[in-house]
């Protein structure tokens, strides 16, 4: 689709909009994964003067219902499989009066009731009623509201914010003069559009005149998206840069001594060069590092992480494996999504740049956490940021308002920074996040989890502390191929002989009937994998590697994990352990894990009176 078609199909949608009744300043909602019609109607709601609000395709149904109320949404652009849950529940949001359906045929939608005052039809109708119906933008001014995003947080019920066209093209602004993306570009859209990191991503996209590409809304498929659609600018999170990372050395030490020490070597070898600010040598790449850039495509020109931290050591690897400009960005749904980026040409790792030209920084002291201005070798504080990127406040909610935004206008964030040399910040806590040892020590948990998210074993960690003890324990998703693998090298092995055979669909009818009445002996996979993981040998092993990455790390001993307790199930936002933007979710990890968490301190006090 070319941007001239793209146009006419965002005229076409305002248009439509209007056709219905829809009056200038109304909220619609948008209710579906990634595709092109979510861009579509974004910007008809920007050119008609709308005010959109993403609704993420995960939010349980009484997370949407309070959303949908709250900020009295009038017309929701859905997909047939969040249909189901909107009717479900249609006679409790009184004020939707239009429901469009991307990707649903009309005659294939269901009947409304004759009394509904709720009208349904499809997105191609409305595209339709619209090109039959064209009415004039009515261009927004930078004061008007463009979006309320619902930030789920970690706690409570979520929270509006209210951000204007003003907000969101100050912080893009902001962003391009730091990042430059081309009319060449192509960008891979997978990360939720109703978060703002994937929504700035876009409009920078956008503005530079850059393609946008859509994956197929399965994540398990994104490397065969990435494969196709081979694209040149890939931004994502530190969950699947970890993933990647741990993916590739996985493979490098399985690969046999030569082709480890030649990985070794060519790796130094180009890390050293890009520290230095020398070229590396194309040899390297040749030998090595090609066929790891085809992993993503082959073309990636530049790659970002945001939403939470980076390790040092995976933005070092990142950049030299791919070859390519890797950056850090800073910021919050509150700031616009970018305060705070790694400058072009920075290879010092570790940090998240200096702030975005559309802000100011400062750091505020935080006594009753021992941080100060004073601090040597670097001041220290809560990260506050003002400026033409900050909301405007939360909706309807003068209260959280004036918790986060002072007098001045400085919004608090609750993260705690520190100033390095040339301007740099540095994350270094949350202000909120954390909780005391008995010994009176602060645990900041966040920073711990992502020491330990190097392990190899480790796919999700959650560490967890109390005031009652001196020690912290955590509950650990694991990689299920690397425990697999461990096992059958422990000579644990049975189980997973039989799931392959299983999965072998060049046996015989007979053969894999067999195979299915001693499943059924051991019950399933599952049961495999949940008794392996509740194999002491196990929680052994992976104890003894998490020491080890947080020696390497240089842990503090109160930082150290004590105890370790293994499940095969991920953290998910189905399973109600993750907000929307992969955080975890820690008064409902800590309710849901309550079981394993008490049996950790158990034993810790049966193995030493006072751990």
């Amino acid at each position: 689709m070319t941007y001239g078609e793209a146009g006419s199909a965002r005229e076409a949608i305002g248009s439509g909009l209007r056709h219905h009744g829809l009056l200038q300043g109304i909220c619609v909602g948008l209710y579906f994964i990634n595709r092109p019609e979510w861009l579509i109607v974004d910007h008809a709601c920007s050119a008609y003067s709308y005010v959109s609000v993403p609704l993420y395709d995960t939010l349980g149904p009484d997370a949407v219902k309070y959303v949908v109320n709250h900020a009295a949404v009038q017309a929701i652009f859905c997909a047939p499989q969040t249909l189901n849950t909107l009717l479900s529940f249609l006679s409790e949001i009184p004020s939707v009066r239009l429901i469009v359906v991307v990707g649903g045929i009309d005659i294939h939608l269901p009947t409304l009731p004759p009394t509904s005052r709720v009208k349904l039809i499809s997105y191609l109708k409305l595209l339709s009623q619209g090109r039959s119906n064209l009415q004039p933008c009515c261009p927004p001014k930078p004061e008007n509201i463009a979006t309320i995003c619902y930030t789920s947080g970690t706690t409570g019920t979520p929270k509006g914010v209210v951000l204007t066209h003003g907000n969101l093209i100050a912080s893009v602004a902001g962003f391009n003069r730091a990042i430059k993306f081309y009319p060449s570009d192509i960008y891979i859209s997978y990360l939720p559009l109703a978060h703002i990191y994937e929504r700035t991503n876009q409009i920078l996209s956008v503005y530079s005149g850059s393609a946008v590409g859509f994956y197929q809304g399965d994540n398990m498929k994104l490397m065969d998206d990435m494969a196709a659609l081979r694209p040149t600018v890939f931004c994502s999170v530190p969950r699947l840069y970890n993933r990647i990372y741990a993916g590739i050395t996985n493979a490098v030490k399985t690969s046999g001594t030569l082709k480890e020490r030649l990985f070794r070597v060519a790796f130094n070898s180009k890390k050293h060069a890009i520290l230095t600010g020398r070229n590396p040598s194309p040899l390297w790449d040749r030998l090595v590092f090609n066929r790891i850039k085809e992993k993503l495509g082959g073309r990636v020109r530049f790659m970002s992480s945001g939403a939470s931290p980076l390790s040092p050591d995976i933005m070092d690897f990142l950049r030299v494996c791919f070859g390519c400009q890797v950056l850090e960005g800073y910021g919050m749904t509150e700031t616009s999504c970018l305060a705070s980026c790694v400058d072009d040409g920075d290879t010092l790792s570790g940090h998240v740049g200096s702030p975005n030209p559309a802000c100011e920084i400062k750091l505020m002291d935080v006594p009753e956490m021992n941080y100060t201005s004073e601090d040597q070798p670097y001041p220290r504080g809560e990260i506050c940021v003002r400026g033409p990127n900050v909301f405007r406040g939360y909706y309807n909610d003068e209260v959280q308002t004036r918790e986060v935004i002072d007098d001045d206008s400085w919004l608090h964030t609750g993260d705690i920074g520190l100033w390095l040399p040339g301007g740099r910040l540095k994350i270094i806590d949350r202000k909120k996040n954390i909780f005391k040892l008995a010994q009176g020590e602060y645990i900041a948990p966040e920073k711990i989890e992502n020491v330990y998210s190097k392990c190899k074993f480790i796919s999700q960690c959650f560490v967890h502390g109390d005031s009652l003890y001196s020690c912290l324990v955590a509950v650990v998703a694991v990689d299920q191929e690397v425990l697999k693998e461990w096992a059958a090298s422990q000579g644990i092995e049975v189980f997973f002989q039989l799931i392959s055979l299983h999965q072998n669909s060049s046996l015989s009818i007979e053969v894999q009937s067999l195979v299915v009445i001693l499943f059924l002996h051991h019950r399933n996979i599952y049961e495999a994998l949940e008794q392996l993981c509740n194999d002491p040998r196990a929680r052994e092993a992976v104890l003894a590697e998490m020491d080890a990455v947080g020696r390497e790390a240089e842990l503090r001993g109160f930082e150290y994990v004590k105890a370790v307790a293994l499940v095969f199930e991920p953290f998910t936002l189905e399973n109600g352990l993750l907000t929307p933007t992969f955080k975890i979710k820690r008064p409902q990890a800590k309710a849901h894990f309550a079981k394993m968490i008490s049996d950790m301190y158990d034993k810790l006090s049966t193995s030493d009176p006072s751990p």
